[in-house]
């Protein structure tokens, strides 16, 4: 007689609960929040700062407007990458403040 297994490992297992306790939309955006300066780029990170994300959109405070119209200019960019980082569909869009 063969036995179905029951045995998981203790990652899916850890996965599953995350997922099933919803706790794995906030740990994706833990995860995007963190690479902000790997993808934007020290001098960036520098000049950004009070990074949140408030219903799928990313907010980032700029201290230089020429800064922010740069930044404008490569949203498309950085959504890509943080999102790739981040590993899931975290943000639609960025807003630049």
């Amino acid at each position: 007689m063969i036995r179905k297994s029951t045995e998981i490992l203790l990652g899916k297992a850890i996965e599953e609960w995350l997922r099933t306790n919803h706790f794995d939309e906030k740990l994706n955006e833990t995860r995007l929040l963190s690479s902000w300066e790997k993808v934007a780029g020290k001098l960036i990170a520098r000049h950004t700062e009070n990074l949140f994300i408030k219903e799928r959109e990313l907010f980032v405070k700029v201290d230089s407007a020429a800064l922010k119209h740069e930044l404008t200019y490569m949203k498309s960019k950085l959504l890509k990458k943080l999102n790739k980082t981040a590993g899931a569909e975290v943000i639609e869009d960025i807003r630049f403040i």
